[in-house]
Order: structure tokens, then C-alpha cells, then sequence
């Protein structure tokens, strides 16, 4: 697979103090503490291209009532696989990591986290195509049990030539969601920005097999 040793030196800038994933984790962590706390009972959460799944994985790890939680992690590189699943037998949830392509609408199908309500589409959208941008948002309504929240990240233009922030919140709003906020640092170097949406729409039934995204560079 190509860009497989990029993609986890990039990772590994999780644990690297001059980074700005280290903030995005944080403030990830900070909007699932909060949306927990928002939502009673169960909770079905499915994470997109998860990583190790250092986000919800580090958030239920600190709580008494994890075990209400269920949690799909989806990520296709085995390293980051096997962290994942080692560091799931740490909490007190149900989590499934499931060794597949996020991107492609058939790893979803028969999954019990699905429809969910909590999708993280953390650390995606910036690494595809702007087409697969449009498709993949437009396709997460079938990821979404009616009131499910969805966070999203998107680098942000420096120079405020090109914003790429925009198009994505236009694109979950077509898509028929509704924004909750949105976040971004007041650091001169980072580029994050963390979007949160809320779907309010009925369930979407997942269709025929489709490839919603394909990381790129």
C-alpha cells in the first residue's frame, strides 16, 4: 500500500508537543466528554480511518459509565490496527476495530454501531479529493441515526486565499445537516479547524456498494 510509513510518521506527531494534532486531540476529546454527558443510556459511536483510536479510546478510559458505550473503529493499516485493539482492552466499552477500507460503503454494512450517535470524521477530509469531499459527506447521512452528532476536521487556509473550510460546511448542509459549531486555534501555525453537525434527519439505508473516498498524497 502505497504512503503506508508516511502515513504513520504522521501518526506518531499525536505524541509530539510542537505538532497541532496534540490540540486537535485535545479539543476531540473535550466535544466527546460533552456529548456523552449530553446522551443518556447507550451510545453507538463509528470512527472513520480511526488510527489507534487515541480520541474516543483516551476519552472512555476516563470515565465510570464506558460501559453503556459501543464503538466501531475503522482503520486499513495493520499497525495501527493491533495499537487499537490493544489499547480497547483498557476500557470498559464494547469496541470493535475493524481492519478495512473506510472509505468504501460495504465495511459499514451489518455493523451493529450503525446508524450511530457519534460519527467521527476526524483527519479525512483533508487527505482526499474535493470531489471525494462532496461524496463522502453527502454519503454520511447513512451513517446517522436521527439526532447523531458528527465532528469533522479540515485544514484551514493561512493565507485566507483558499479556503478550504467552506466548502464543507456547505456540503454537510446540503447533506441535511445542521451546525452545532465550529472550532478552530488562535495559534498562528495551525491550520485546524473541528466542525461539529448535528443530523436530524431520518436513518438512510447504506444502498449498493459505493467508494465514498481514496486517500491521496
Amino acid at each position: 500500500m502505497s504512503g503506508v510509513r508516511d502515513y504513520l510518521a504522521w501518526h506518531e506527531l499525536y505524541d509530539d508537543p510542537g505538532s497541532s494534532l496534540p490540540r486537535r486531540l485535545a479539543l476531540v476529546r473535550e466535544v466527546l466528554h460533552a456529548e456523552l454527558d449530553a446522551r443518556p443510556g447507550a451510545v453507538r459511536v463509528v470512527s472513520l480511518c480511526a488510527g489507534d483510536g487515541r480520541d474516543i479510546l483516551g476519552v472512555l478510559a476516563e470515565r465510570g459509565d464506558a460501559a453503556r458505550v459501543s464503538v466501531t473503529l475503522v482503520e486499513v493499516l495493520p499497525e495501527l490496527v493491533e495499537r487499537a485493539r490493544s489499547a480497547a482492552a483498557d476500557v470498559a466499552a464494547d469496541v470493535e476495530v475493524v481492519a478495512a477500507d473506510a472509505g468504501c460503503s460495504e465495511t459499514y454494512v451489518g455493523l451493529a454501531t450503525v446508524p450511530a450517535d457519534v460519527v467521527l470524521l476526524v483527519g479525512v477530509l483533508g487527505n482526499v479529493s474535493d470531489a471525494d469531499v462532496t461524496a463522502t459527506v453527502a454519503a454520511m447521512p447513512r451513517l446517522c441515526a436521527s439526532g447523531a452528532t458528527l465532528v469533522w476536521s479540515r485544514g484551514r487556509s493561512l493565507e485566507g486565499a483558499d479556503d478550504f473550510v467552506t466548502p464543507v460546511r456547505k456540503a454537510f448542509s446540503a447533506a441535511g445537516f445542521a451546525e452545532v459549531c465550529l472550532r478552530s486555534f488562535d495559534v498562528e501555525d495551525d491550520r485546524t479547524a473541528l466542525g461539529v453537525v448535528r443530523f436530524d434527519g431520518p436513518p438512510v439505508p447504506l444502498g449498493p456498494r459505493e467508494m465514498w473516498f481514496t486517500f491521496v498524497g
